[in-house]
């Protein structure tokens, strides 16, 4: 496992073992919340998560095509978009989506407490 986690898969492979976990019960009390709106909640999250991701990204393009940020060779696939490893895309897309996601939890948690008030 270690030399995986020294190849060119280990950004990939720490991107999902940290962040896909988290997003998976997010999106479950999501649905257990919402129920029904589930859906309508999920087309208001995910058009922000999609812009703050992309705008990241393009920031990061810039960044690394004027020479203040690179990456390590031999630490990602090599795929690009840009100038940024497709990895860093999807980091910046799903950390996007994880803070869209939370926003919407914490909404509904504060919601209910309102509702709970005297």
């Amino acid at each position: 496992m270690s030399e995986l986690m020294e190849s060119r898969w280990a950004y990939l492979i720490h991107l999902v073992a940290w962040a896909l976990p988290v997003i998976l019960v997010q999106l479950a009390a999501l649905v257990h919340h919402y129920k029904e709106r589930s859906g309508a909640v999920l087309k208001a999250v995910l058009p922000p998560a999609f812009i703050v991701g992309t705008y990241l990204s393009l920031a990061d393009h810039l960044a690394i095509s004027a020479g203040i940020w690179n990456f390590g060779e031999g630490k990602h696939l090599g795929v690009y978009v840009g100038a940024v490893p497709l990895e860093e895309v999807l980091f910046f897309l799903m950390t996007s989506l994880l803070v869209s996601l939370g926003v919407a939890l914490f909404t509904a948690v504060l919601r209910r407490k309102e509702a709970e008030a005297p």
